[in-house]
């Protein structure tokens, strides 16, 4: 049987990892990943080696090329071009030191982590042919008490959180990071909600921590010291026993059984982190903050409407 997954974030890291892992599992799936810049084709015919694939490019800091890039898809999906649409994997994820915009005057790291994933995912419902799968990865950085050397998150309200105050707080290095877990656990509310949402269905809904991949892209913004033990210390961590410490390959096997393991068809609403089902911070199962969260990133999105799957979910 052929089938579609598209895995945001697929040209290097966590997301390739992934990809590949997918394409091994012989289920007949059909790859569509995304990135940006000239890796995308390479990432293409690695793929292809393995799985048919298709590569588009997506920029998740551009909320009009995401709705552009859920239209064609979704014209791909009904025309036949492509397999029916059985997972979606919303991977690809920033996190900026600096206080930093994108051209929708969104706070980036909120936008690109959370929001973007939240209009794409929204907007693709009605293709999904279930079953289906969606997986959103988050990370234990959310969670306080897993104490992973990064501030604490700070949920306020979607609003604030797209547009913080320009003060010399924010742009602080240590604000950047806060930014990021608060994005993470955006993600995990998301999941949560999602689940609920769609109960009634054989749609499951994820979130999936990759643990520590010391060395991966995502700390590119890192500088002096921060940057010098990502790349060449840290890496070390993953030899020793009891970390949630891995390399890209063995995140990007566990995130692929997400989508791949049968025996995980009918499980929803849960979190995965160091290759086990697991709770995540009593802050994520906060159903008032999840509904706040859905609904301002709707306002977000589309002011005074409701995001494009609403009408499918209540069919």
């Amino acid at each position: 049987m052929s089938q579609t997954v598209l895995i945001t974030g697929a040209t290097g890291g966590l997301g390739l990892r992934a990809a590949l892992a997918v394409a091994a599992a012989e289920q007949g799936w059909h790859l569509v990943v995304t990135g940006r810049g000239p890796g995308l084709a390479e990432t293409r015919e690695r793929l292809a080696e393995r799985a048919p694939c298709t590569a588009l490019p997506l920029d998740l800091a551009e909320l009009a090329g995401v709705r552009r890039f859920a239209d064609d898809l979704t014209r791909r999906l009904a025309d036949g071009e492509l397999p029916p649409l059985r997972a979606v994997v919303a991977n690809a994820g920033v996190q900026e030191l600096g206080l930093c915009f994108t051209p929708d005057g969104l706070e980036t790291t909120f936008a690109v982590n959370h929001l973007a994933h939240f209009l794409l995912v929204n907007h693709l419902l009605p293709s999904l042919v279930e079953p289906a799968r969606i997986v959103l990865v988050a990370s234990d950085t959310h969670d306080p008490k897993r104490m992973t050397g990064m501030p604490a998150p700070r949920f306020t309200d979607p609003e604030t959180l797209a547009r913080p105050a320009d003060t010399d707080e924010e742009r602080t290095p240590s604000a950047g990071r806060r930014r990021y877990t608060t994005s993470k656990l955006c993600n995990v509310l998301t999941a949560y909600e999602l689940a609920r949402r769609l109960e009634d269905t054989r749609v499951t809904v994820n979130a999936f921590d990759p643990g520590l991949m010391p060395g991966t892209g995502l700390a590119r913004r890192y500088r002096g010291v921060r940057a010098f033990a990502w790349r060449y210390l840290m890496p070390a961590l993953i030899a020793v026993p009891g970390l949630n410490t891995h390399t890209p390959a063995r995140s990007g096997a566990a995130l692929a059984r997400l989508v791949t393991d049968p025996e995980l068809a009918g499980v929803t609403g849960a979190y995965f982190s160091n290759g086990r089902r697991t709770r995540s911070s009593e802050e994520s199962y906060d159903t008032g903050k999840a509904a706040e969260l859905w609904e301002g990133s709707e306002r977000l999105l589309t002011p005074g409407g409701r995001c494009p799957g609403d009408e499918a979910r209540r069919r």
